[in-house]
């Protein structure tokens, strides 16, 4: 059975963990199938992908029949299974189209990080999040540069440190979640956000996404330039051009 099932439904992709059994929990199987999805994702064919969990649970973050093989790994064979699981967050991180995440359940350990490298997140109003590899007497480490660009180093300081469980609505007060919603308005909430999506350029979606990721952490003189090749760039081409007729034509831009 595939770790993970795609579906899609004309531009849009949900892309679902398939391991209800052991709550979604990552394992080599699981990595490898999400990195070569991640990897393989071209923007035109999709234009939204929505990431969830099969059963009543997000992710529950690393398998333990998988974390107790790891514990007799070398130190070399430790890194090369990190790094593996690190290229799973960047590729997914780096998708060129909006990702979207739907929690429901929990998202614990490596879950959060599934929840910080999406674009998008909702989550049930009853869904529990935790940073808890402390409890494990580990450290997030392969997830912490994408948790802490959404939740800061301050939510980190104490979130990895104590390793304690936390609420959907303090996921949202932290920038890790974006809308709390009842557990059956899930998809009705999910549903808004792609209508908002697909309403606005394809291109100009991809293109504002890696735009995010270009100017985090620099100056706006340190941007200026880039920023200023980007918009000329985005006027001229043909999406944009129609985009602009479209406004003041008083009509539904065609893409």
């Amino acid at each position: 059975m595939s770790a993970i099932v795609i579906a899609q439904d004309g531009p849009v992709v949900r892309v679902t963990l398939n391991r209800p059994e052991v709550r979604n929990a990552f394992n080599p199987e699981l990595i490898g199938e999400l990195t070569a999805w991640a990897e393989s994702v071209q923007p035109g064919s999709v234009r939204v992908a929505i990431l969830q969990g099969a059963g009543p649970v997000f992710s529950a973050g690393a398998d333990l029949a998988w974390l107790s093989q790891t514990a007799a790994f070398s130190h070399d064979e430790n890194v090369r299974d990190a790094r593996a699981l690190g290229r799973m967050f960047e590729t997914l991180n780096a998708v060129p189209v909006p990702l979207v995440g739907r929690i429901q359940g929990a998202a614990l350990g490596g879950g959060v990080g599934l929840a910080a490298v999406c674009d998008i997140v909702v989550a049930a109003d009853t869904a529990v999040f935790g940073f808890t590899e402390v409890k494990l007497g580990i450290v997030p480490a392969v997830i912490s540069p994408f948790a802490v660009a959404k939740i800061g180093p301050s939510a980190a300081r104490e979130l990895f440190l104590t390793g304690a469980r936390f609420s959907a609505d303090r996921a949202k007060a932290i920038g890790l979640v974006h809308a709390v919603a009842l557990e059956t308005d899930l998809d009705t909430a999910i549903d808004a956000y792609v209508r908002e999506l697909l309403s606005s350029g394809p291109l100009a979606v991809a293109g504002a996404k890696a735009l995010v990721a270009r100017i985090a952490g620099r100056t706006p003189a340190e941007a200026a330039e880039m920023t200023a090749d980007t918009i000329a760039r985005h006027r001229v081409s043909v999406e944009g051009q129609e985009g602009m007729r479209a406004f003041l034509e008083k009509r539904k831009p065609r893409w």
